[in-house]
Order: C-alpha cells, then sequence, then structure tokens
C-alpha cells in the first residue's frame, strides 16, 4: 500500500479538474460515488471542488446552464450528507472550432463561472498548436489552462514543446496522480521533468471515481514538497487555484525555487537524453 502523504500545506486543497458531477460525463455515476469521490478529497485535506465536466467533442450536448444548476444540486446534496466540501461550476473544454465565441455566450463553462479561466483539452493521441486560442483568450481578457499536458502522446513525444508554450503564456495543470506514478512512467518522468524546470502553474485531481483515479492530492504535494519544497507546492496545489476560483489573474512564465535538478538527475536534460538513448 502507497504510504499516506507526512507533508500537508497550512490551508485546504484547492482541486480546479475533477469529474464530480453525477451522470454527465465519464467521472462519476451515480450521487452515491459523488458523495464518496467528496469524503475521499475532504480526508485528503481538499476544501474546493471546481467540477469540470467535459464539454465540447463528444459532450457537446453539456451546456453552461445545466452545469450551473447540477452545481447547486450538488453543493445541496453535499450539504444535506454533512459533507463539509465546496463545489463550483467548470468545464474540461475540447478545443475546437467556434469554442471562445461558446465560452462568450455562456454555452461553454470558464473555471469557477468567472469568465477568466478555460481548462482546454487537446485530444490524448496528438498535440496541435495552442499559439491560435491563447491569442483569441487573452483578447478576450481569458487565460488558458492546459490539462494534463504530461499525458498526452503527441506532447510525451515532443517534450520540448513545453518550455516553448510556458514562454508564451500557457497555464500548465499537471495531474496529481502522474507525479506519483499513476498513470505510468513516461507520464511520471514528464511530470516531474516539468517540476524541475518550473513549468507547472497547477496540481489538479483529474478525478473520476472512487475506486481508480481518485480526487485526492495530498501524495502528490508531498512529492512535490520533497523535488521543489512546500512553498512553491503550496502556490500549485492552493494558492494559485484559489486564484483561479476568485477570477484572480495568476502569473504566467516559469516558476523559479533553490535547486534545479534532484538526485535522479531529472529535468528536460535528463529527459532528452532518455527519449534519444
Amino acid at each position: 500500500m502507497p504510504s499516506e502523504p507526512t507533508t500537508y500545506p497550512d490551508r485546504p486543497f484547492v482541486d480546479i479538474h475533477c469529474h464530480l458531477m453525477p451522470g454527465i460525463d465519464d467521472g462519476s455515476k451515480s450521487w452515491e460515488q459523488t458523495a464518496l469521490m467528496a469524503e475521499l478529497a475532504c480526508e485528503d485535506g481538499t476544501g474546493t471542488i471546481v467540477m469540470t465536466p467535459h464539454q465540447l467533442g463528444n459532450f457537446g450536448h453539456n451546456l453552461g446552464d445545466d452545469i450551473r444548476y447540477y452545481t447547486g444540486e450538488v453543493q445541496e446534496f453535499l450539504n444535506e450528507q454533512q459533507i463539509p466540501l465546496k463545489v463550483l461550476p467548470g468545464g474540461d473544454v475540447r478545443i475546437e472550432d467556434g469554442m471562445v465565441r461558446k465560452i462568450l455566450a455562456g454555452e461553454v463553462m470558464t473555471l469557477a463561472d468567472q469568465g477568466k479561466h478555460v481548462l482546454l483539452e487537446l485530444p490524448h493521441e496528438l498535440y496541435f498548436p495552442l499559439e491560435p486560442i491563447l491569442d483569441e483568450l487573452q483578447r478576450n481578457g481569458m487565460q488558458g489552462i492546459l490539462s494534463h499536458p504530461e499525458r498526452n502522446h503527441g506532447l510525451l513525444q515532443q517534450p520540448q514543446l513545453l518550455p516553448m508554450l510556458v514562454d508564451y503564456g500557457c497555464l500548465m495543470q499537471v495531474t496529481s496522480g502522474s507525479l506519483v506514478g499513476g498513470f505510468g512512467p513516461a507520464s511520471q518522468q514528464l511530470a516531474e521533468s516539468m517540476m524541475m524546470d518550473g513549468l507547472v502553474h497547477f496540481l489538479a485531481s483529474d478525478g473520476h471515481s472512487h475506486k481508480s483515479r481518485r480526487p485526492r492530492m495530498g501524495r502528490s504535494f508531498q512529492k512535490a514538497a520533497e523535488m521543489v519544497g512546500v512553498e512553491l507546492a503550496t502556490e500549485l496545489c492552493c494558492d494559485n487555484p484559489l486564484s483561479v476560483v476568485q477570477g484572480a489573474f495568476v502569473e504566467p512564465g516559469r516558476r523559479s525555487f533553490a535547486s534545479t535538478t534532484t538526485s535522479s538527475g531529472r529535468g528536460f536534460g535528463g529527459w532528452f537524453s532518455r527519449r534519444a538513448a
């Protein structure tokens, strides 16, 4: 069994990517499962979850007004179950033509419905240039957050694109499970390399159920704290996500900390050497 985390921040985790809403996508399948997921999250130190059902792509039927309504239903249900978790509306948005227009019309969600941050999902099997959509979002006063780049097959093959994207202004959300090996060694290695190069702005659970892909962040916080220090780990798990919830600007670009390598030599230099071997 994996060890329980021994390092925690002095404030609650804020999870900006979780499929907690029941029966709307490939996440929670029932109200019972939603309750079990919420209990796990609370036990692990999470105080707020932005519920992010899939939108666009195969989930074009998930519309903003429905998500807003169901968020209220979930919050009422959690209150009745005496589960001390705050939930907010959002979306895990597949990038496609017309996306920004639908966001401005309220059909597609921004995170916490603040109109400031959009969680962007690429197709898992490929990467395509994000600069045009990042520019369009910026023109409309929004910031783009790329969800789970460490799990995208295209970026796994072209990790050199990640520093350029971050320098361009793209915010990066790494899945907490990736950092502790939950999505295999390749995604873990890329998540660690991104962390050591200061290319991560958020850790989030991308929770889908109470049995696998759980909405837990404690172990990844501990791992991040060991790698880059408690202060930066707290920024990624608590402070930056709280800024999103409040609709506040999140500083883009690379994060800095005292050390630039780990004992295992990870970082993009080590990543490229392994890939070339």
